[in-house]
């Protein structure tokens, strides 16, 4: 490919523990909740037994990156304590990075102290629902672990944000929120962030289409952007399902983010995913 696109692709890169990530070709994260509430029933895991299956199925389906979460941030969902959350997660990312050691993990967390000590065990990013805005340590946290970041764009929390889905113009407001974040991650020092829209927190169904529709944009802030829609509300209250039957709709909408340049898609279906990823990669003739 040639012009604006190769050179915007050839810039997305990221580092994790001294190790250079190029996200020219698309990656895929798999979702690996250890909750017993999340939205998609598939998601939910107990034991971390049923974590290492799970995530053995999705390493043999080609997955890239494993993003551990400890609670659900579902829409009026209930916060757990911070010793339930680590209790949750850390013997995970424990197993996880002893059984698959060059298998990257992120930890999906809002709170600095889980984040650091999940660092600390071995995960190499971190991933906040809520980008910064629950915890003001945070940014500090970030910066001092020298980790990349996953900011994504959110009002409220889970218990309110479904009501705070007002906007002049849905796209420039979400670039403008989020830029004001970066600006204050690059003054404390953090290089390495990536963008997530946040499709679903405190925007409504018209405005997440909206939003789809604007992904483009997002470029302006040159971050490599995650796109995060598996099996969520703007598919099946779209078409009139549910997230079990979702998938199909998750997939056309991967491929539209995966056209506007997006460079890693949060997934609960990695098999699928990535025989996306290998479609629109062929027909862009990525090389």
């Amino acid at each position: 490919m040639e012009g604006k696109d190769t050179k915007y692709r050839l810039n997305k890169q990221i580092i994790c523990k001294d190790n250079l990530i190029d996200l020219s070709f698309p990656l895929v994260m798999g979702v690996i909740n250890v909750t017993p509430d999340s939205f998609y029933k598939g998601s939910r895991n107990d034991s971390v037994n049923t974590v290492l299956n799970r995530v053995k199925i999705m390493v043999d389906q080609g997955v890239d990156i494993i993003d551990v979460g400890g609670i659900s941030t579902r829409s009026g969902a209930d916060l757990m304590t911070e010793k339930e959350e680590l209790e949750r997660i850390l013997p995970v990312i424990q197993e996880i990075r002893q059984k698959y050691p060059n298998l990257l993990v992120s930890i999906d967390t809002f709170r600095s102290s889980v984040a650091k000590q999940a660092v600390e065990c071995g995960a190499h990013i971190i991933n906040d629902v809520y980008g910064g805005r629950m915890d003001s340590k945070m940014f500090e946290v970030v910066a001092e672990l020298n980790v990349p970041y996953i900011l994504m764009h959110s009002r409220g929390d889970a218990s309110n944000m479904q009501s705070l889905c007002y906007y002049e113009d849905v796209v420039q407001d979400v670039i403008l929120e989020l830029s004001k974040a970066i600006k204050n991650l690059r003054e404390l020092g953090v290089k390495d962030v990536i963008i997530d829209p946040g499709f679903g927190f405190a925007k409504n169904l018209e405005q997440n289409y909206e939003l789809m529709r604007g992904l483009s944009y997002l470029e302006l802030l040159n971050c490599p952007l995650l796109v995060g829609i598996s099996r969520k509300s703007m598919v099946y209250k779209f078409l009139e399902c549910s997230p079990e039957t979702a998938l199909n709709g998750t997939t056309v909408l991967n491929t539209i983010a995966l056209l506007n340049n997006t460079s890693i898609i949060r997934v609960h279906d990695v098999k699928e995913a990535r025989e996306t990823i290998k479609i629109i990669t062929e027909y862009q003739n990525i090389k």
